[in-house]
């Protein structure tokens, strides 16, 4: 694929709108992509997610092949078929597993040894057999196989860590050279908290022509104010004409400093998450809609909103499906929470267009003051 698959159209500082083109559909940057983990974003139909003006979701490689497996979601016509999903889809390597699960790997120059948390049944993820998993699933972008070091990761191990997730990388570029087939490949870069480490990533990635960069590796248990620091040192060091991904990273504040950093991507389970635990993010700030204040608030849950759990039911009505555990919760909670991160991508755009990010920033900054003030700890 030619670099003519992403185009920046206007940057207000490091901040960047672009259009990214995939196989199937043209993507407005900056953009929030839902996670579907196992081809599925919880509580959501593709009717849902058409409804909020999501183009793009995210499908994991690691789960996809356990259950139900690659090759079966290939004999179906791939995951947007299998999944009658029209828009894009980003696919995780397994990466992240391979941190989330660690005690259930083993890692190693082939690739990456795991037992199955469905079953206990072995298997092993090569750097060239998570790429055929991905064109077996027809993945509109593919993630390479990396390892995400742990926060706290002393340097001889994260160097060790990086040396090898540079030779994987370099195994699954030569395993699907760039021109191909039309599914584009992603590089991720690592180094953990150690920015020397982390240049040392981005120059040796830069050589492999991958079709974009990923930001791995963040959100792994640091203080929000180290992680700002590090995001801002390394996203101005990435190609300035491919599309950089800032992975698993998402909280509101977090996606508008991404922005401010010169990301384009972003992904997080956060939205539906908190939308099943009761928290809900609105113009006002996050509301729990759990509490007794609610009980008999007629009001929507957001008059700002336009998505339709708040066009159409009460803060009372939500509060009563939570409390009741009804599935129908999920499903509201999930919708708004939903369209208020692609809305945030959406209105952040804008305001890049508009030449006033840093003024969206502030505001942003300013609906969520406790995280802020962790975030400004030690700047």
């Amino acid at each position: 694929m030619s670099d003519s698959i992403f185009t920046i159209e206007h940057k207000d500082g490091a901040a960047r709108a672009g259009t990214l083109r995939t196989a199937h559909g043209v993507i407005p940057t900056p953009i929030f992509m839902p996670v579907g983990t196992v081809g599925s974003v919880k509580a959501i139909a593709p009717d849902d997610l058409a409804a909020v003006g999501a183009p793009i979701i995210l499908g994991n490689t690691y789960h996809l092949y356990l259950r139900p497996g690659d090759e079966l979601v290939a004999r179906r016509g791939g995951l947007h078929e299998f999944a009658s999903w029209p828009g894009s889809i980003l696919t995780d390597s397994g990466g992240f597993q391979v941190f989330s699960l660690s005690s259930l790997r083993k890692i190693r120059e082939e690739g990456v040894e795991f037992r199955s948390h469905l079953d206990g049944s072995k298997h092993l993820f090569t750097p060239e057999k998570v790429l055929q998993i991905q064109r077996n699933l027809n993945s509109d972008i593919m993630m390479v196989l990396d390892e995400c070091v742990p926060y706290g990761a002393d340097y001889d191990y994260t160097a060790k860590s990086l040396a090898l997730t540079t030779r994987w990388a370099q195994r699954a570029r030569a395993a699907y050279p760039a021109g191909t087939a039309h599914n584009l490949l992603f590089g991720i870069t690592q180094g953990g908290f150690h920015k020397d480490l982390r240049k040392r990533s981005i120059e040796e990635l830069c050589g492999m022509d991958f079709d974009g960069f990923a930001i791995g590796g963040l959100s792994v248990g640091e203080p929000k104010a180290q992680m700002y620091d590090l995001l801002y040192h390394t996203a101005p060091l990435l190609p300035g004409h491919k599309p950089r991904y800032l992975m698993g990273v998402g909280t509101p504040l977090d996606i508008a400093n991404g922005i401010n950093a010169g990301v384009d991507m972003f992904d997080c389970v956060l939205p539906t998450r908190n939308a099943r635990n009761g928290t809900l993010y609105t113009s006002v700030g996050k509301i729990n809609i759990r509490r007794k204040q609610f009980a008999e608030d007629d009001g929507p849950l957001d008059p700002n909103c336009n998505c339709y759990t708040c066009r159409t039911f009460s803060r009372a009505y939500l509060r009563h499906l939570y409390a009741s555990q009804e599935l129908l919760s999920f499903r509201l909670n999930s919708l708004h929470n939903l369209t208020y991160f692609l809305d945030l991508a959406r209105n952040a755009r804008q305001a890049i267009i508009e030449g006033r990010y840093t003024d969206f920033l502030a505001k942003i900054t300013a609906l969520y003051p406790d995280e802020a003030a962790k975030a400004a700890e030690g700047a």
